[in-house]
């Protein structure tokens, strides 16, 4: 879609699954600015560092699943953020490591408890998280609308 707005942008998909120990394929050059999207905490912690060792932008989105109101997401750092489990474990991590900013893109949402069904799973056994399609797509969009404005230094004011 960027590319049908404006030709001359030079866009940079990678359809492949982010992995720290093949961190050296997906940066061959600088890049402009990373969204990660990426579900695993070592895969985020270890993008993360790459990206700030590199002096990349990044923007992150954390936990969608089990969650229900996309109107919830916000913009904002990590060390802002509030009851998200997978924000929770990543601002730790990245605190370990020196790491005192990161834009993300984050709900302020409690995320549900799956109901008991024929579903669950059996007794000792997680439930894995799961998404409904508008709300990761919600969170993608913002994560799209917050690099532009970043690339083009703008910002939106809100009328009160």
């Amino acid at each position: 879609r960027i590319r049908s707005v404006d030709p001359a942008c030079d866009v940079r998909e990678i359809g492949a699954f982010y992995q720290p120990a093949d961190a050296d394929a997906f940066f061959p050059e600088h890049y402009d600015y990373v969204l990660d999207a990426v579900d695993t905490v070592t895969a985020k912690v270890d993008l993360a560092m790459q990206c700030h060792r590199r002096g990349i932008p990044l923007i992150a989105s954390m936990g969608a699943a089990n969650k229900l109101d996309p109107s919830l997401f916000e913009v904002m750092d990590i060390y802002r953020t509030k009851g998200d489990p997978l924000a929770r474990i990543l601002r730790k991590k990245l605190k370990e490591k020196g790491v005192h900013h990161l834009k993300v893109v984050c709900s302020r949402e409690r995320p549900r408890t799956p109901e008991v069904g024929e579903e669950t799973p059996a007794a000792g056994r997680r439930t894995v998280p799961a998404s409904i399609s508008f709300v990761p797509s919600a969170a993608g969009l913002m994560m799209a609308g917050a690099v532009v404005r970043d690339l083009l230094n703008i910002r939106v004011e809100v009328s009160s």
